[in-house]
């Protein structure tokens, strides 16, 4: 159940959102609406929205996804039923923003563009998330983090030359998200200034691109055709993983000063005055010979001696940890950074990723995702159904 006492606090209280969305890039934009104190209501089918039951954790619908960005409540509703129009005007007379990450036909067909929601409500907000934007021919095709990746360049400089790499990590989805919420506070600011709402518009290519945006602007500017080299980094150096006595290690190192404290660590102080290594530039041209020295230096050492040592020198550095290590690492553990959260068909609690922000004046407590439509029943009575009307809709299967 919602956290009533959670719910007033932050600086969104009072804000209602409707959350259309599935899987990422929508779902995690109205989670941290939610985090900042906005009353999210999570809109889908009766049976579960689609994001549910990708990669569960237990049996029935405690899936990964939705582990994420979800301190929500959570409406069952059947958008096909004709009776959910007359629910979805009622939502949106009552709500402040509307979330969707669907193309514009389909937001136009489900009646969730932002010309019928204005006829609705004028001063609405829609935030949406689409793949390629909402304009141009790609407009209505769908998609997901993947292929922004892979359009903006960074999946082939990720890899190697003729292995062009995605990173599993959806950093595209996560920062459209962003985009989105910010965005969308924007949209607030505007609307309590002016009294007119508006479209706010996110697509994961815009974050793909907007992301490896170095990368674009230097071959826009300079045509320098790099090709992908792994990890190792070609703007600067040492920018590598480094095999260690028992694992690994990442340094990254840009500007003379942080060279000079590799120089020094490493037993090569004499490349300070070296013309080959005298700028970044020079640098990244180098680096095998520079990288090849440190990766030397490093194999003769366990993670936590090289680490150490490059730490304690002041040199970009970290160990490259798996899931188990990542989860219990000291820095980790030290800022809260997993909180522990309860949900259904999970005894007892499990540890999940918290909005990675403090506020000095504002902690909001843990709350695990909402099951399917388990607040239906509240939530249309706060939109001024009767009890009948709640009845009869239940009857119907169209909540």
């Amino acid at each position: 159940m919602i956290d009533e006492n959670s719910m007033q606090q932050g600086t969104l209280r009072g804000v209602r959102v409707l959350d259309f969305s599935r899987y990422i890039a929508g779902p995690y934009c109205a989670g941290l609406l939610a985090y900042l104190g906005a009353d999210v209501i999570r809109v889908e089918k009766p049976s579960g929205g689609e994001d549910r039951f990708v990669a569960p954790i237990s049996e029935g619908s405690s899936p990964l996804l939705f582990m994420t960005g979800n301190r929500k409540r959570s409406l069952g509703l059947d958008l096909k039923s004709p009776d959910a129009v007359r629910i979805i005007k009622r939502l949106v007379i009552h709500s402040d923003i509307v979330i969707a990450n669907m193309p514009p036909a389909a937001l136009r067909r489900l009646g969730l563009d932002y010309e019928t929601l204005t006829t609705i409500k004028p001063d609405i907000i829609l935030t949406t998330q689409t793949c390629f934007g909402h304009k141009g021919p790609w407009a209505d095709r769908g998609g997901f983090d993947g292929i922004g990746q892979a359009m903006s360049g960074a999946a082939f400089m990720s890899g190697f030359p003729d292995e062009p790499r995605r990173s599993i990590a959806p950093y595209v989805d996560f920062s459209t998200a962003v985009l989105g919420a910010f965005g969308t506070l924007a949209a607030i600011r505007q609307r309590e200034q002016t009294g007119e709402g508006q479209h706010v518009q996110a697509s994961l290519l815009g974050s793909a691109i907007a992301a490896f945006s170095p990368a674009i602007i230097e071959q826009e500017a300079l045509q320098v055709n790099r090709v992908p080299t792994g990890n190792r980094g070609q703007t600067g150096a040492p920018t590598d993983v480094f095999k260690a006595s028992n694992g690994s290690v990442i340094t990254q190192v840009v500007g003379e000063g942080l060279f000079r404290r590799v120089t020094k660590v490493i037993g090569k102080v004499e490349w300070d005055h070296d013309p080959r290594f005298a700028t970044d530039e020079l640098r990244g041209n180098n680096r095998d010979v520079i990288c090849e020295a440190v990766g030397e230096w490093v194999a003769e050492r366990t993670v936590e001696e090289a680490v150490d040592i490059f730490a304690r020198e002041g040199v970009p550095c970290g160990p490259v940890l798996n899931l188990v290590d990542a989860a219990t690492h000291p820095q980790v553990v030290a800022m809260g950074f997993l909180e522990e959260v309860g949900f259904s068909n999970i005894v007892g609690t499990t540890k999940a990723p918290r909005v990675p922000l403090n506020f000095s004046g504002y902690e909001p407590k843990p709350i695990g995702p909402p099951q399917i439509g388990e607040h239906s029943t509240d939530i249309l009575r706060e939109m001024g159904f009767s009890a009948d009307d709640v009845a009869e809709f239940i009857e119907k299967k169209i909540v």
